[in-house]
């Protein structure tokens, strides 16, 4: 089992980096370039790659591993040791975040696999890439443009609730144009569109509570534009837990292949990272990587 970790990484890391070295069953791979490490290990025969680290980590190292083989029987397992401020795809996974980092490499050696989607996102000038997690433009880019590192690090999850009310006063509203598979395109005013594999975003906000990352569909939702009191319901559902998606504010779609399309230009980002704000094409990739879950996981969620 390859470990693989920012070599830049601090703080807790440096105890998390003796616990894998001690580990019977881990190697510690630390580098800059987690994408080329993760290839490096596949093309050599690693059986499970594990992306220590936070959604930016996993995203890298799943990228990574896509440039081997044509298909997730062909690649090594995937597994992620949860060390971020968000961990949102390691939710959808129902991996523990409690757990001393240990306990959680003997559940990456031995946890079930299960085969899962990714997200092939293209556009033109900015390259293509897969995402893991989620897809996010709109107002949740200009959300991510507010939570900085300097911010997560002063307020951890916190930091994505003061970035919503930061970014409220610049809110912007879209004229969209979304084509949903091989549909017309339909103009849509929109303050945001997520393009969702997982089901949280922001350190657990569930914000695609319906997806499945294992049914060959990308959970599409689009917030309707409104006023600021329509977000403030909107966020204030999502951050309880409750499902906001039959809202009349909500497009809720799931589908294999979605462009979008905005004037202004809608920033979107990749696994929490900005992107873009050129038309893009969002695709489900099916059964791209065998994952590693943890004892709670279920596809369809409950």
């Amino acid at each position: 089992m390859h470990v693989l970790l920012n070599a830049h990484a601090g703080g807790d890391a440096d105890i998390a980096r003796q616990a894998i070295r001690l580990h019977p069953d881990a190697t510690l791979i630390e580098a800059e370039d987690l994408a080329e490490a993760a290839e490096t290990a596949a093309r050599a025969g690693a059986d499970v790659v594990v992306a220590a680290g936070g959604d930016g980590t996993v995203h890298a190292v799943a990228n990574g591993l896509m440039r081997v083989g044509s298909s997730g029987a062909d690649r090594p397992a995937f597994g992620v040791l949860p060390m971020g401020t968000g961990n949102d795809f390691a939710r959808t996974l129902a991996m523990p975040l409690d757990l001393l980092t240990a306990n959680q490499l003997d559940l990456l050696a031995t946890g079930e696999r299960r085969t899962m989607d990714l997200i092939h996102v293209g556009c033109t000038s900015e390259g293509e890439c897969y995402a893991v997690n989620a897809c996010s433009g709109g107002f949740t880019g200009q959300i991510d443009e507010e939570v900085t590192p300097e911010l997560k690090a002063a307020w951890g999850p916190l930091a994505y609730t003061i970035g919503t009310l930061k970014a409220l006063p610049e809110m912007e509203h879209y004229r969209t144009t979304v084509a949903w598979d091989d549909e017309e395109p339909e103009d849509v005013r929109a303050f945001n569109v997520l393009v969702a594999n997982g089901r949280t975003i922001g350190g657990g906000t569930p914000v695609a509570p319906h997806a499945n990352p294992e049914d060959g569909l990308l959970d599409i939702v689009v917030v309707r534009e409104g006023g600021a009191l329509d977000i403030a319901r909107l966020t204030a559902k999502a951050y309880a837990t409750a499902d906001y998606t039959e809202d009349d504010k909500i497009i809720h779609r799931r589908v294999r292949r979605v462009t979008v399309a905005s004037e202004p230009g809608m920033l979107f980002n990749v696994d929490g990272e900005a992107h873009t704000r050129e038309p893009v094409t969002f695709e489900v990739v099916p059964g791209a990587l065998r994952v590693v879950v943890g004892p709670d996981y279920t596809a369809r969620p409950a």
